[in-house]
């Protein structure tokens, strides 16, 4: 798990820098800069709209006596997605506004759902209460 991680905080930052020295040499270092801060705006406004939706979804199942826990996943990828505006660059833009977007927002959320399900299935990962209070 650690050598996943490493190699994505290690390989993503390096596919952003080619990305963004490519495009800057495309179309510009101003125009490159314009589209990183137009991106990063919208998408505030859009995980500000998105999250303000999905914490009335959790609220609105939770008042109907049900467990939220399509809501909360797709509250987990609002928030992963607006991290991922946050961080500048190409990349990460397109997958922190596909996370935005209701519609593809339910495949991550679908993709999600089977691999906890195969976790649990496999026992590689438990549900539990940790009740030994002092």
């Amino acid at each position: 798990m650690f050598l996943k991680l490493l190699s994505v905080f290690l390989i993503v930052p390096l596919i952003e820098l080619y990305l963004l020295i490519k495009i800057g040499g495309t179309i510009g270092a101003l125009n490159t800069v314009l589209i990183i801060l137009i991106a990063a705006s919208l998408g505030a406004y859009m995980a500000k709209s998105q999250g303000f939706r999905v914490l009335h979804q959790i609220q609105e199942a939770t008042s109907q006596g049900r467990m939220p826990g399509n809501e909360l996943l797709h509250g987990l990828f609002v928030l992963i997605g607006s991290f991922a505006l946050i961080t500048p660059g190409i990349l990460t833009d397109a997958i922190g506004f596909s996370m935005l977007i209701p519609q593809i927002r339910e495949v991550y959320v679908r993709i999600a759902k089977e691999i906890l399900r195969k976790k649990l299935e496999n026992g590689q990962w438990q549900m539990g209460m940790y009740t030994n209070f002092r």
